[in-house]
């Protein structure tokens, strides 16, 4: 019988596949929740008020990207459709479209937590590298996402949440970008500050090591 061996990079993206569409499905769900809870309904009445992570899906960004990326050799990325939302149904327009932008991030912080606490009970057990690795990148990924998200260029979440705490015509101008906005975005990531910023995943990453008596 022939020794069959997996290519590493195939297992990376089979690895990367399922935490992403878990992540990006959760975090779209919790926009459309909190939208929903906040009088917004426009997302519950277009089926995106689910876990289903094909109701979330994006042609390009959930399909073409990260297949693109993994043929490529480049990091695997990818996004989902962003959930509808009509601040206008909200009793407080600022506040409440600051708590649906937030609650997307924090939806995947609250997701790195959880990954962590199964990557601690099953860490060291003698458990398949596998799970350990997938575990752990489960956390990385969700802490990369929520601090990501906050970042305050459109189309981003922290892009809004810059706007409802501080409205003025500089933030509403930069939320009124939109394709300049994708492009500013794409020259931070291909900058030096985004060394700065993967520091901070890593700082937040060593957190939950430190927390848990990790090194």
């Amino acid at each position: 019988m022939p020794d069959i061996q997996v290519s590493e990079k195939i297992i990376s993206f089979l690895t990367f596949l399922p935490m992403f569409l878990l992540s990006i499905t959760v975090h779209e769900f919790a926009h459309a929740l909190l939208a929903n809870r906040l009088g917004d309904d426009t997302a519950k009445s277009r089926g995106r008020l689910t876990l289903n992570p094909f109701k979330h899906a994006d042609i390009i960004g959930t399909l073409i990207m990260p297949l693109a990326s993994f043929a490529s050799g480049f990091a695997l990325i990818g996004w989902a459709k962003p959930v509808p939302i009509d601040r206008r149904k909200f009793k407080n327009q600022l506040r409440d479209d600051a708590v649906v932008s937030f609650a997307g991030p924090f939806a995947n912080l609250l997701l790195a937590v959880l990954f962590f606490i199964f990557f601690l009970f099953i860490f060291g057990s003698g458990s398949s590298h596998y799970f350990v690795d997938l575990l752990w990148y489960g956390v990385f990924f969700n802490v990369f996402l929520f601090a990501f998200n906050l970042l305050p260029i459109p189309p981003l979440d922290g892009s809004h949440i810059l706007f409802d705490v501080f409205p003025n015509k500089i933030t509403a101008k930069l939320l009124s970008l939109g394709l300049y906005g994708s492009i500013i975005l794409l020259l931070f990531i291909y900058s030096p500050l985004w060394g700065f910023f993967m520091d901070l995943v890593n700082f937040i990453l060593n957190v939950f090591l430190k927390t848990a008596g990790l090194k």
